[in-house]
């Protein structure tokens, strides 16, 4: 090859490498001026093509991946930022992992997200302070919290409001006001239907559109407020419906600054426009999202906004309205504040109650609506639950009668290229009643479910090392589960400084945080499980219904196995404790079976002690960071409600008894002979006989007079059959009565030697 063909190639290879660095540069500027003017899909594709050139760019990846997220393209967003931590595993991006975190619970991949915020609370826990630290530790709770409430769901009818609203652009409703939905929208006097429209592409602008039925009509701009270069939303009325409020911002992509307007309204018209003061539209912050109404005998204007004083980010603040012009200075309501952002309140005259939207308390994705009751002063804020929320974004919640509305980017908008680009609007009312028509004579049944009850199902709570009452062998205890636990919880340093004694700098931190994600993971989560199990059991039973609970019980294998049963056993007492001294003792007629309406809770108690537990967790009493302070240990030491049942008067639970449901082996021989009886009464004035009995693996042989005699009893002798199993075990028999489908249920525990 001559040196004029290689010169000419190098420089032809030489040219091209210029001209591609050059697309390069031209690339990135360009996507950064338009990520910079909030045009996130033009800056995405542009970023798209810079790394077509440069596929080893970590910040281009970087880059990428924050478009996708502020374009709420989730999907995509998830697997950048993954590859982002890949690459660089937090050295350059410290937020790569927790936005990864971030979109994973977004796209509602509960499970993968919550092992990412463990991930990124133990690489950022030298410094507890920092907020990734703090929003990563937030995070695993919402998750865990989510997981539990899926399927929360509403009796409501769910509607996606029409195309006469909602566009492939953005909506966000705000009011029904003379019965006109009043809604802000991204939509411009002509649209290319190839194309999405984004947020500073269009300003976006204040419609009305009238309701017929539960259809609306073309929406018509209002003109009045309308200012160049601007945008205009959040409209709300006064109380007398003489004033209007507004929001009017001017957008620069993430830096918008927001102000609260007012204007006369009447006869359907808006005049008069100005600026609220700097009382409420501090100068240095965003003012926005008004509403007002009546609290108490007073006017209020809350209002979102990031002025100091408040929690962080955005808050929601009111202020007290006189003679409809003058506003007092306004109030942060740090009940419902967070470091993060709560906006769009709206006030409920009917329920006292306050929503708003919050991405810092427990959610299911970015933005969920939250309800906090006013009795004198705001309490802790709710999650309104399923349909209305979802992983996606959920805020602007109002009311009309009986009809809720809402805005959303869930999947199921109208879009064009990213299916959660873009919000509408939704709304949702109860379902009808059914139609029960009485017949003379008859006894309409009651429907019987437990649903939702099993739902929630299994309630696991967690203890301290041989607790409650330590080195008893009681059965019962007078401990409430819910102060044990409080006991417990406060332990939490203890337990971190036992188990992570004797380790090295790095492995200790990593042992701290371990034992934190245990008892914000299960110890904290079996408190909340319980809370909203034992709401939904007291709606049963004021319905009169009759419940059975199995509870079972739990121990490391530190103590002895007798020992260890009666553990179990208190430990289940402490859990009735706990519901007999709830709110003043409501559940107590029904734990004692005599409340006035027939409504009954009673438990069959299943203690295992240690015959289940983890075989390598420490048994060694003088290793207590192992057999105490350990992860391992700690995750033995439960009770748990497995299953709920209906007891109906004619079953076997409500006209028999069991002398005991658990035969304890203890330790014995696997060839040993053995007998244990069993007592099994009869309290019916029936005549009962026992068709059979399996006991599971065939391991024992029951030998029993088959019929009972009313309000009589027999004795169960149960004897072995062949060699008992080597180890720990834990069997059932089962006990069918001729005539009942289901059996009674009888744990056998031992550890055969």
């Amino acid at each position: 090859m001559s040196r004029l063909y290689i010169i000419i190639a190098l420089t032809f290879l030489l040219g091209g490498f210029l001209r591609a660095q050059s697309n390069l540069g031209n690339y990135l500027k360009y996507a950064e001026e338009k990520y910079n003017k909030g045009d996130f899909f033009y800056a995405a594709e542009l970023y798209q093509k810079a790394m077509q050139i440069d596929s080893n760019s970590v910040a281009i990846l970087w880059k990428y991946a924050e478009t996708l997220r502020a374009y709420k393209d989730y999907r995509k967003a998830e697997y950048y930022y993954s590859k982002v931590y890949e690459r660089e595993e937090g050295g350059l991006y410290p937020m790569s992992l927790l936005n990864l975190g971030l979109m994973q619970k977004q796209n509602g991949n509960y499970d993968a997200a919550l092992e990412t915020f463990k991930k990124v609370k133990s690489n950022f826990s030298k410094d507890k302070k920092n907020y990734i630290y703090i929003k990563a530790k937030r995070e695993m709770e919402s998750c865990l919290w989510a997981k539990s409430n899926l399927s929360d769901t509403a009796n409501v009818i769910f509607t996606h409001l029409s195309e006469k609203v909602n566009t492939k652009d953005s909506e966000f409703g705000h009011a029904l006001h003379e019965n006109s939905l009043i809604f802000s929208s991204l939509r411009a006097d002509s649209v290319n239907s190839t194309e999405e429209v984004y947020a500073t592409s269009y300003k976006t602008k204040l419609f009305k559109s009238k309701k017929e039925n539960q259809n609306f009509t073309d929406p018509t701009l209002i003109k009045e407020v309308i200012f160049k270069e601007m945008s205009s939303g959040n409209g709300a009325y006064s109380k007398d419906g003489t004033r209007f409020y507004f929001s009017l911002c001017k957008d620069d992509g993430f830096n918008y600054r927001c102000k609260i307007m007012v204007a006369n309204y009447a006869n359907g018209r808006v005049s008069r426009i100005d600026s609220l003061g700097t009382i409420i539209n501090a100068q240095g912050s965003n003012n926005t999202m008004p509403y007002v109404t009546q609290l108490g005998d007073e006017e209020i204007l809350f209002f979102a906004s990031d002025r100091e004083g408040g929690a962080g980010g955005m808050d929601i603040w009111y202020s007290v309205i006189k003679n409809g012009n003058q506003y007092s200075k306004p109030i942060n309501i740090k009940a419902l504040n967070s470091v993060d952002n709560e906006i769009c309140p709206w006030y409920d005259t009917t329920e006292h109650r306050l929503y708003f939207s919050s991405n810092w308390h427990d959610g299911f994705g970015g933005y969920d609506i939250f309800a906090s009751e006013y009795k004198e002063q705001f309490s802790n804020p709710e999650n309104i639950g399923q349909p209305y929320n979802n992983p996606a974004n959920d805020t602007y919640f109002f009311k009309d009668l009986d009809t809720a509305y809402f805005t959303s980017n869930r999947i199921g908008v109208y879009f064009s290229k990213n299916p959660t680009c873009c919000t509408d609007i939704f709304s949702a009312y109860p379902v009808p009643p059914p139609i029960v028509i009485e017949q003379k004579d008859s006894i309409q049944p009651k429907k019987e479910s437990l649903a939702e009850l099993s739902k929630r199902l299994p309630v696991t709570l967690y203890f301290h090392n041989d607790c409650p009452d330590p080195k008893s062998r009681d059965t019962l205890t007078h401990v409430n589960y819910i102060n044990g636990y409080s006991e417990y919880r406060a332990m939490l340093d203890k337990y971190q400084t036992e188990y992570s004694t004797g380790l090295e700098p790095v492995k200790a931190e990593i042992a701290k945080e371990d034992i934190e994600n245990f008892f914000i993971e299960y110890v904290d989560q079996g408190v909340k499980d319980l809370e909203l199990f034992r709401d939904l059991l007291l709606e049963e039973l004021k319905n009169g219904s009759k419940i059975n609970l199995t509870v079972k019980g739990f121990a490391s294998p530190l103590a002895k196995t007798d020992y260890n049963v009666n553990l179990t056993k208190r430990r289940i007492s402490s859990l009735v404790n706990y519901l007999r001294e709830f709110d003043n003792g409501v559940f107590v007629p029904y734990l004692d079976g005599n409340a006035a309406n027939g409504g009954k809770v009673q438990f069959t108690q299943v203690p295992f002690g240690e015959y289940t537990a983890n075989k390598l967790t420490s048994d060694n009493f003088h290793d207590q960071k192992n057999s105490v302070y350990s992860r391992s240990a700690a995750i033995e030491r439960k009770i748990e409600i497995q299953s709920v049942d209906y007891i109906k008067e004619d079953s076997l639970l409500f006209i028999t008894s069991l002398s005991t449901r658990t035969i304890d082996l203890a330790k014995i021989g696997t060839k040993d002979s053995l007998l244990r009886t069993i007592e099994f009464t009869n309290k019916s004035a029936l005549q009962l006989e026992i068709e059979r009995i399996e006991v599971e693996n065939n391991y024992l042989i029951a030998n029993f007079e088959p019929i009972i005699l009313p309000n009589n009893s027999i004795r169960l002798n149960f004897s072995n059959s062949m060699e008992l199993p080597k180890g720990l075990f834990s069997f059932y028999a089962k006990l069918y009565v001729k005539g009942f489908t289901v059996p009674l249920l009888i744990m056998i525990n031992g550890e055969g030697q």
